[in-house]
């Protein structure tokens, strides 16, 4: 071969080998080691900025030989990449920008950034199919990022892994890289042992939020986490299981005296049974505790007497979710599980038919902002048909959300539960921007009332309102939309005024 062809195909292989870098998948830029710490930045700043005292990067040639991607200054770039990673997390985003240049992939690649990664679609997640090969070459890649590039990894979320012995094999690279992690996350995972959960708390000290709902936790793991490291967990969030009632025993017990947030969602596909639940011994325990939710779960009070430590309830609570299973919660029992809870924002009852409004005016939080008594069309017909203007008469300063979908009240009822809204026709109401009247017995001047007055509404939900005009009974968005609403309301109701004669007319008051 001549060395003039010789030197053609040199090119043409260099960029070839080029163009299959730059199609890699993230995983690739785990396969370098780069100099990440600060001292390499600076070094890095330093030598572009004697670049552009010898450069001007004014001229075209400045553009061509450095490229559009070498001008930006490796500080900004910096702080870019920092906003990007909190905000999207580090994968893919980092992954991404880290192919556009050897510049890019050395910031890219500091550690500093790689504080909250999520592993979920944007990797490959590993599959059964796979051959041994594909498993052992993506588990190696995981390896790989863990050990280079999360060190200083402070929140990990891992969804959808359930190949056999996956999950602990990340598990296990976490606990021996990542001593700050803080929070961790395992939604739709297979095969949690507890073997997986003692070794992370054990060598993560600073663990304090933990998620495992929707995944496959081995039959006691939980208890055994908690009774070992949950003096330290802040926010617990898990999917129910059999043994529910052990776990709520021991956290009544004073497992988790730290805890602020406590959720437990019931999976579609879950085997349920009711079990009790101590509120005196709960609130006792976890006297800091200022988001509960219970999606679904089927628990009730656990009769026993008062305890002297739980006087104060839930002194904290700011939000409160229960929904659907708790049928059983009544007003005794909600009064007691509130009581003292002054700071609450966020009350959502959705299928709680046993709780009348009366008792729900009588707690003692006086800014509730959100409150949701929806029923789905699934639940039994609710037998409370009055007590919502008590309701909107308590909170009509602090609401910004109101749903009572399905709700039976009666229309002289609701009637006065919206002039309470519009403070009685007066300065008007600036604070609600959502209201669901779904399936209710609105009546369209009583709707035309709230939408002339609440000018700051921005969702409406008319849908199946049975005295709502055909046509005009669906979902509203925007202001815009809400207007066009107003508009239609108030030409139905002349045209009804102008067809309907004058002694068939309801004497005015």
């Amino acid at each position: 071969m001549s060395p003039s062809r010789r030197k053609r195909g040199r090119p043409k292989k260099h960029f070839r080998n080029r163009q299959q870098s730059q199609n890699a998948g993230p995983s690739c830029s785990t396969r370098h080691t780069d100099k990440t710490n600060r001292q390499d930045l600076e070094e890095t700043i330093s030598a572009q900025n004697r670049g552009h005292e010898e450069t001007s990067m004014d001229t075209e040639d400045a553009a061509t030989d450095f490229g559009w991607s070498s001008i930006i200054p490796v500080e900004i770039l910096l702080r870019v990449f920092l906003l990007l990673a909190e905000s999207e997390g580090a994968v893919p985003v980092l992954c991404r920008v880290s192919r556009v240049c050897r510049l890019w992939r050395q910031i890219a690649s500091s550690k500093d950034l790689w504080r909250r990664v999520t592993v979920s679609r944007c990797w490959v997640i590993p599959d059964e199919k796979d051959p041994p090969r594909t498993r052992k070459r993506m588990m190696k890649a995981m390896e790989t990022l863990i050990q280079q590039r999360l060190p200083r990894v402070s929140d990990f979320s891992l969804h959808k892994w359930k190949v056999e012995s996956s999950v602990s094999f990340v598990l296990q690279n976490l606990s021996q890289s990542c001593p700050l992690l803080t929070s961790l996350t395992l939604s739709h995972c297979h095969q949690v042992t507890e073997k997986d959960l003692l070794t992370i708390g054990r060598c993560c000290p600073r663990l304090q939020n933990l998620n495992l709902q929707n995944s496959k936790v081995q039959f006691d793991a939980v208890q055994r986490f908690l009774e070992k490291y949950g003096a330290r967990i802040r926010r617990l969030s898990l999917s129910y299981t059999l043994h529910m009632n052990s776990i709520m025993a021991g956290i009544s017990r004073g497992w988790c005296p730290e805890l602020r947030l406590l959720g437990v969602n019931v999976p579609m596909t879950a085997k349920v049974m009711t079990f009790p639940l101590s509120i005196e011994g709960f609130q006792a325990s976890c006297p800091k505790l200022e988001v509960l939710r219970f999606i679904n779960v089927p628990w009730q009070a656990k009769p026993e007497p008062e305890l002297p430590a739980a006087a104060s309830g839930f002194p904290e609570l700011k939000e409160l979710w229960l929904s659907k299973y708790v049928c059983t919660v009544t007003d005794d029992v909600c009064q007691k599980l509130l009581k003292g809870s002054r700071k609450l924002r966020v009350l959502v009852l959705h299928g709680c038919c046993k709780i009348s409004p009366q008792a729900l005016s009588a707690l003692p939080c006086t800014d509730v902002e959100r409150l949701n008594l929806g029923m789905s069309c699934r639940d039994v017909v609710p037998a409370i048909v009055s007590g919502s203007h008590l309701l909107t008469s308590k909170w009509r300063h602090s609401l910004k959300e109101l749903d009572l979908k399905g709700q039976f009240y009666t229309e002289e009822d609701l009637a006065e539960a919206f002039l309470n809204l519009t403070r009685g026709g007066g300065g008007g109401n600036g604070t609600l921007r959502s209201l669901n009247l779904a399936g209710t017995r609105a009546t369209p001047h009583a709707v035309r009332d709230v939408l002339l007055s609440c000018q700051a509404l921005t969702h409406l939900d008319l849908s199946s309102c049975q005295h709502i005009p055909q046509g005009l009974d669906r979902v509203y968005h925007g202001r815009g939309d809400i207007k066009g609403c107003l508009t239609d309301l108030t030409q139905s109701l002349q045209e009804i005024k102008e067809q309907t004669p004058d002694e068939e007319l309801p004497p005015l008051n």
